[in-house]
């Protein structure tokens, strides 16, 4: 007969044996904003459109009574009308760079993406806009 070379490991309950890799999708978030370099940009707001996908990590499985252990997606949108509401952007790109430092000082996201278009600037397109991605860097300074 065989020995059995199993061997018993103990599980330490303070310690979590799962790691969590979570998304948050907004799709088509469209608001009329001041946008754009030219001066018949600036005279009227125009339609542009987000979509928004937020991914963080988690240790743990979300409480479904406690709001703070999720990245709440009505927050995320609040904060994008926030920010264009009282301020003219010239260019995508730097509406871009507010939207991911306001999302980043959550520690707890990732990386985002984020895809901005115009939707009534040029007759012959749809939209016109940009797509760009940005990853926290988890390098030590």
């Amino acid at each position: 007969m065989k020995k059995n070379n199993l061997k018993i490991i103990k599980i330490d309950n303070n310690k979590s044996l799962f790691n969590y890799e979570k998304k948050i999708l907004i799709k088509e978030l469209i608001l009329d904003l001041k946008l754009g370099y030219y001066d018949f940009e600036k005279e009227k707001p125009q339609k542009v459109k987000f979509n928004i996908e937020v991914n963080y990590e988690d240790k743990k499985p979300s409480n479904d009574k406690d709001l703070k252990t999720i990245v709440n997606y009505a927050k995320i949108v609040k904060l994008i009308k926030k920010l264009v509401k009282n301020k003219h952007y010239n260019f995508l790109e730097t509406l871009a760079e507010d939207v991911f430092d306001e999302l980043f000082k959550d520690k707890r996201i990732d990386k985002i993406s984020l895809q901005i278009e115009k939707l009534e600037i040029m007759k012959d397109c749809s939209a016109v806009g940009i797509q760009i991605s940005k990853k926290r860097s988890h390098a030590k300074s």
